[in-house]
């Protein structure tokens, strides 16, 4: 992830806006009667699936591709959000289909596989399989900003909620053609901006984020060691904005008898719409119909 430091103690006199975008989640109906729970990222959107959603339904398998929590209301909005929010809109869309199907999968991309992940710890036995993308526990890819070791600083601190990331390439994105197409949004962008965030997420990060993120990740850790459901990770080797040590941290501590970890070599961090997209595709639906990982 690269981004810069930008400060807006303005925003502390500012009214919230009361921008809500349309829910820009979607459903698709399968015929193979097992179904899949596609989640994406933080500060990002249900387009960023569809992709995979599409592929997938292909194969025969029902989508679900919820927004998480408040992802469509104003960054000010977001900001005050906890990662328990954004586990609760994974945990009710799994309750809205269970015992629909003959196997409920979960896939997720950055923070999203680890929601994948927490909704398989707490419904054990139920979930039939977890595809992890990108995994992040850790911020530490090639282009991750140095100062990323002074925010513990801001954490404890009202600080957290006037401090922001502004996304700069590469986004996330190897693919030239889709890079340029973000960086006409995220370049002309504000911290107020909502045009095409419905499309391409929001272009600034709020520190308060990152410290739910962490806050997530010290959570999930300490359950990990009690996951047996088959687990899938894939991740780009040159991912930007988290390492591959991310994936095999997890593959180290699940208890599943099945896992894997499926490295890329052509993508950065968003492998749900890079280069690569429809290996991971063809990844995942191997991974959920039970064939093993080939050598």
């Amino acid at each position: 992830m690269s981004v810069t430091f930008s400060f807006n103690l303005k925003d502390l006199f500012k009214s919230v806006p009361k921008t809500d975008l349309p829910d820009n989640g979607f459903e698709l109906p399968g015929q193979n009667g097992d179904a899949i729970i596609l989640i994406h990222g933080m500060t990002g959107t249900p387009h960023e699936m569809r992709f995979l959603a599409n592929y997938l339904n292909r194969q025969g398998y029902a989508v679900y591709c919820p927004r998480l929590a408040n992802h469509g209301a104003s960054l000010r909005i977001l900001q005050m959000s906890k990662w328990q929010d954004f586990y609760q809109t994974v945990r009710q869309s799994y309750l809205q289909i269970r015992g629909k199907y003959k196997n409920v999968y979960t896939g997720g991309l950055s923070m999203g596989a680890l929601l994948a992940l927490l909704l398989a710890d707490e419904f054990k036995g139920e979930i039939a399989g977890v595809s992890c993308l990108s995994p992040t526990l850790f911020y530490d890819g090639w282009n991750s900003p140095w100062y990323r070791h002074l925010l513990p600083l801001a954490y404890n601190t009202p600080l957290k909620y006037f401090f922001y990331f502004k996304e700069e390439p590469p986004y996330g994105i190897k693919n030239e053609a889709v890079r340029r197409r973000i960086h006409d949004f995220y370049s002309k962008a504000d911290l107020h901006s909502m045009d095409q965030v419905h499309q391409y997420g929001y272009p600034f990060f709020p520190v308060s984020l990152l410290y739910q993120l962490q806050k997530l990740v010290k959570h999930l850790s300490g359950r990990l060691h009690g996951i047996s459901t088959p687990v899938q990770l894939i991740q780009a080797k040159h991912d930007d904005m988290s390492s591959e040590r991310n994936s095999q941290f997890i593959y180290n501590k699940v208890k599943s008898d099945r896992k894997e970890i499926v490295f890329l070599h052509n993508s950065y961090h968003i492998i749900t719409a890079d280069q690569e997209r429809n290996t991971v595709a063809m990844h995942m639906q191997r991974f959920f119909s039970g064939q093993p990982q080939l050598a």
